[in-house]
């Protein structure tokens, strides 16, 4: 489908001393099954090194998905009626910044999440966790213990596991039987109808359409019975799951209506996907050309947010320290290393007052209205902001 070269491991950050090391760097192509439309890359990368004890990504660093953390917690517990006597259990639940909304309301909550370094902040937040990989023997040893969800979530990590099936198979052991599955994963439609190439990386293992996981959860004794279309990340799905033998909740026309509306896409048809690299070569170009020429005319060029995806962006582009001079990133855990393979600095915010820069490009694009109103005050000097997808362009401010 895409071949993006070699690229490190989107979260590999490293620290000056690591400069001059060798670096690992990996295939980074993406592969389409014609029959069930699975998008995948293969396991170059394996995933316990990439989850692993010091994994860097925080999910508590971003002020509007907390609040969309906030809002779901609200939702789901009045939709489900969850009270204390029910449980709630996460997969890949980072350092707590959904299930701290869940606790303080008295709910029970489990949270299993592979990083130890984002696990132990969860746990001195009070939320129970347990530091190991989800699948089918997890889930098994957790069904000896008595340890079954009432409502079972996985935001942002259906597409993180490199056996999906093995995973699937764990969520139907560990869901009580009149449980609730919920879990969000980027949209394939809007990957492909938006250019966001950037969001392939090591970490993501597969790119999904719904029509992709209602295959996969059948094949595993799910059904999903209803979905949200949702701003996150570019564009995500909420599904929302029950044993197939569980007939109480209905299937929701929200489900044939999303489907159709990825056939009407294409999403089933290989030109589909065959076409997919023109388009992001044309993001290379254009990207190139626009911090080439804001160099060679001495302005000064640099970025916000040392993003995954905007690693893979760099790293494809080949863009290093001569075009973008540092990364600016609110995480202190980013701050004062290197961004994997271009070795671009990244720095906290306060370097964008010092050096007034004249073009600040927004990585995490998918964020970019947050940014935007954080970085309001480079109009003093004249700034401008640019995003790359899903076309280049510089922002009206």
């Amino acid at each position: 489908m895409v071949d993006l070269g070699f690229s490190p491991p989107s979260n590999s950050f490293l620290t000056k001393e690591d400069l001059n090391k060798p670096e690992k760097n990996y295939p980074l192509k993406v592969m389409v099954c014609h029959h069930c439309w699975l998008v995948q890359i293969d396991e170059f990368a394996l995933h316990n090194e990439i989850f692993c004890e010091d994994y860097i990504y925080f999910s508590s660093y971003s002020s509007s998905w907390l609040r969309h953390c906030k809002e779901y917690s609200d939702k789901i517990t009045k939709k489900l009626k969850l009270n204390a006597s029910t449980k709630v259990i996460e997969l890949a639940s980072n350092d707590g910044y959904l299930l701290q909304y869940f606790y303080k309301n008295g709910i029970s909550v489990l949270g299993i999440e592979p990083s130890a370094n984002t696990a132990k902040i969860a746990i001195e937040k009070g939320i129970e966790t347990r530091i190991e990989f989800f699948g089918k023997t997890c889930a098994e040893n957790l069904v000896i213990k008595n340890t079954k969800a009432d409502l079972l979530i996985g935001n942002n990590v259906l597409a993180h596991v490199p056996d999906i099936n093995d995973f699937v198979q764990g969520l139907k052991l560990i869901l009580k039987d009149e449980g609730t599955i919920t879990m969000e994963f980027p949209h394939l439609l809007q990957l492909m109808r938006n250019n966001q190439f950037d969001t392939i990386y090591h970490e993501h293992f597969s790119y999904l359409s719904l029509y992709t996981v209602q295959f996969i959860f059948r094949q595993n004794g799910l059904e999903i019975y209803e979905v949200e279309e949702i701003p996150t990340h570019g564009g995500s799905l909420r599904i929302y799951a029950r044993h197939a033998e569980y007939k109480e909740l209905p299937l929701d026309n929200s489900v044939s209506r999303i489907i159709s509306k990825e056939q009407e896409m294409g999403l089933q048809n290989i030109s589909t996907y065959l076409n997919f690299q023109s388009s992001v070569d044309k993001i290379k170009n254009d990207f190139n050309s626009l911090l080439i020429d804001f160099t060679n005319r001495n302005k000064k060029v640099v970025a916000y947010g040392a993003a995954a995806k905007g690693n893979t962006l760099l790293n494809y582009c080949g863009v290093r320290p001569d075009l973008i001079k540092y990364i600016v990133d609110a995480s202190p855990y980013k701050q004062n290393k290197f961004v994997p393979g271009m070795h671009i600095p990244v720095v906290h915010e306060s370097v964008i007052s010092d050096t007034r820069p004249d073009l600040i490009v927004i990585l995490p694009w998918n964020l970019q209205d947050e940014i935007k109103t954080q970085l309001s005050y480079i109009k003093e000097w004249g700034g401008q902001l640019a995003v790359p997808i899903p076309q280049v362009k510089i922002l009206d401010q």
